[in-house]
């Protein structure tokens, strides 16, 4: 999908504007996205003198955007400030705003907290294909990338474009392979580091949690940060969340960090749902052979002397590698590691979950 938003973006690139530059150089081109072979983007004008003379640019643009394979329809919008209507701008990030003490939005039935306590686990790619296997079960489906540092759920779903509002206060989220997303990726310049303290942190978890549009969900999923921060802290005190998912490796190193966020979610009387062992074992393609790369078995063990359930034990290939890649999570396939996660998708909805 990330391949056809580019290919999209470079014919537009090709349309020159007739003061200089193109509709991509010139940065005119807003909430580009694809859904089941269905374009929409917006053409934002510096004022409405001017979108009153693009309307030949729009349908230009329109037809660009149809020449693309693998797209069937194509919607453009044009739009421009005016001086009754200026354009709206949101603030990113900032500190949180008091007298709310729930950030949990309205219409979500279950939130889910996906947690490693350390980085590098595969929790990112394990929040996006559950994410994307629980939609595919028919479930509606949100998913927040809580990680305000490193944000890589816009890559993983396929994502570029960023997201729009229509007031300076309420925020669309992005839509992709049947999900609601929505990161600070998605509302920064590709590239720019966050460098912020930690209200900053909080007031951006607010932000994305409450003034997004999120609509009727049946469960949203979080994608928390490494560690037991801020962002971690506000979330469990101030949305309530149905539970936490832990996700290991079964190298020892990783499980040290991972007891740390169980002990966290204890102390914050966030349930934890059980464990996930990523990176369990590898099988080569070539022999067949199962090798186990991270050890054998530590996340089993953890689970079985706490109590909790091992909720799934996924493998490391190279199909789910390149699929975080490209933007094309791997549960959106049919192969072993699909059908993984649309196990451990149908046990958190039967188990009343998601």
């Amino acid at each position: 999908m990330s391949d056809i938003l580019e290919q999209i973006r470079n014919e537009l690139g090709k349309l020159d504007l007739p003061d200089g530059g193109t509709l991509i150089s010139r940065d005119m081109v807003r909430a580009l996205r694809i859904e089941a072979g269905e374009v929409s983007f917006v053409i934002e004008a510096p004022d409405a003198a001017v979108a009153r003379m693009m309307e030949p640019l729009r349908a230009a643009a329109e037809r660009a955007a149809m020449s693309v394979r693998g797209v069937t329809m194509a919607r453009v919008a044009l739009t421009a400030p005016t001086p009754e209507k200026p354009a709206p701008q949101l603030k990113v990030g900032g500190h949180p705003k008091g007298g709310q003490s729930s950030i949990r939005p309205a219409d979500v039935q279950s939130v889910l907290a996906v947690a490693s306590g350390k980085g590098g686990v595969g929790k990112s790619t394990v929040a996006a294909n559950l994410a994307v296997a629980l939609a595919r079960a028919g479930r509606r489906v949100g998913l927040l990338d809580g990680d305000i540092h490193g944000p890589s759920l816009p890559r993983m779903m396929g994502l570029e474009a960023r997201v729009s509002s229509p007031d300076g206060e309420t925020i669309e989220p992005m839509r992709a392979h049947g999900v609601t997303v929505m990161s600070i990726g998605l509302m920064m310049e590709t590239g720019k580091a966050v460098i912020w303290r930690g209200p900053m942190l909080m007031g951006a978890l607010q932000q994305m949690m409450s003034q997004v549009r999120w609509g009727a969900l049946d469960v949203l999923i979080v994608d928390l940060p490494p560690g037991t921060g801020d962002v971690q802290l506000t979330l469990c005190q101030r949305a309530a969340p149905t539970g936490a998912l832990v996700v290991s490796t079964p190298q020892d190193v990783a499980l040290l960090d991972a007891r740390k966020a169980m002990d966290m979610f204890r102390t914050m009387k966030t349930p934890i749902l059980g464990l996930i062992e990523n990176m369990s074992m590898f099988h080569c393609p070539e022999c067949g052979h199962e090798a186990h790369i991270f050890g054998h078995g530590g996340v089993t063990a953890e689970a079985e002397a706490l109590g909790l359930p091992l909720l799934a034990a996924l493998p490391i290939d190279l199909e789910t590698r390149i699929g975080g890649d490209e933007g094309r999570p791997v549960a959106m396939g049919d192969g072993p590691v699909a059908e993984a996660y649309a196990r451990l998708a149908d046990r958190l909805v039967q188990g009343g979950m998601a």
